[in-house]
């Protein structure tokens, strides 16, 4: 079975050994995604709203670059740094899921790998396994 990386661009991703998501058959799996720009600079600081809001945009990104879209979603988790946010994080994902309605966790950790960012986001979908 074919396996496909995706790649962000970002220095980070042959540094560390990863890719912004993998597609292997059916299943592409999304790597932990935050709230940065094309820049690298993060979006929304202090808003735990706006950070969602870019890491699904981010997520979505990937997906497409995947051949598949947000409708394909069966599973996210999301990673974030205080609980008591989650109905701003909550209300962000619901714009973007509403209606596909994912498995889906809310975890708070300690931290992230900058203190700027709110929320880490993951993601699985399943596609039609086309052999591409």
């Amino acid at each position: 079975m074919e396996r496909r990386q995706i790649s962000s661009g970002t220095e980070w991703e042959a540094r560390v050994g990863y890719s912004r998501a993998v597609r292997v058959g059916s299943q592409i799996h999304v790597s932990g995604t935050t709230a940065t720009d094309d820049d690298g600079d993060i979006v929304g600081e202090d808003d735990p709203y706006e950070q969602t809001r870019q890491a699904l945009s981010n997520a979505e990104d990937a997906l497409i670059a995947a051949d598949a879209s947000l409708e394909d979603v069966v599973r996210t988790r999301m990673f974030v740094t205080d609980i008591d946010d989650w109905e701003a994080i909550g209300e962000a994902h619901g714009e973007y899921f509403g209606e596909i309605r994912p498995a889906t966790s809310m975890l708070e950790v300690s931290r992230l790998i900058s203190p700027e960012l709110l929320v880490e986001i993951e993601a699985v979908a399943v596609v039609d396994d086309d052999g591409s």
